[in-house]
């Protein structure tokens, strides 16, 4: 499955939350790939723009297209390593914010499916009980509105599309999503209504730990 056409957001072109000699703490817009893909048209990404302004950038993790929030980039191979190693271990905390259609019966709970390529569909994922790899989110209702509620979600893994997939496992897509919502889910919002809000790390030099915050805003969604 190829990408919709790519008109990824110029301005701001890049926003830092923070940035020194080690890392920087970048808030990604919806629309913009983290890394660059294959095709020519689809060159443009966090990473290339990061390239003409700090060369030695290196994507630490990354956020779906469509997605927007924090992401942490490293400056420098070591830095690149230990917080790699934070992710590989679980020892970044993460909390992003969603708009999902309806309200899920209970306020909160976890959900653990494992997820694998729905590989005639990709770059789709699926739960897959036998095949699939373990994955693990919280969520919590924090308000529901007509027809739609804000949901705050914590990845314990890092599969791809994990809270996409896990929020549709309960039957509430995420609004926007054009690969997972329904008709009309995708008619509410213009884009897909999730936020990577705040993420919390060592410093891979100071040690000290760090925490970075984002308001999601989600003003754009049709109210019915």
């Amino acid at each position: 499955m190829a990408l919709l056409e790519y008109k990824p957001p110029q301005f701001p072109y890049l926003e830092f939350l923070y940035r020194d000699d080690d890392i920087a703490v970048m808030l990604k817009p919806s629309g913009l790939l983290s890394v660059p893909g294959k095709a020519l048209e689809h060159r443009d990404s966090l990473q290339s723009r990061l390239a003409r302004v700090l060369p030695t950038t290196t994507i630490v993790h990354r956020l779906d297209m469509a997605t927007s929030g924090i992401m942490i980039v490293a400056l420098n191979k070591p830095a690149h390593r230990h917080i790699s190693k934070q992710f590989e271990l679980r020892q970044v905390n993460k909390t992003y914010y969603a708009l999902i259609k309806d309200a899920p019966t209970q306020i909160s709970g976890t959900i653990e499916l494992p997820l694998i390529c729905d590989w005639p569909n990709r770059p789709k994922q699926m739960v897959d009980l036998e095949r699939g790899k373990p994955a693990k989110t919280h969520y919590d209702l924090i308000e529901s509105y007509d027809g739609y509620s804000l949901v705050r979600l914590k990845p314990v893994t890092g599969r791809s599309h994990q809270l996409r997939v896990h929020m549709l496992s309960l039957g509430h897509a995420i609004l926007g999503d054009r690969l997972y919502a329904c008709a009309e889910g995708i008619k509410m919002a213009n884009r897909l209504c999730l936020h990577a809000s705040f993420i919390e790390f060592v410093h891979p030099n100071t040690n000290e730990r760090l925490r970075f915050e984002s308001t999601p805003d989600f003003s754009f969604v049709t109210k019915r």
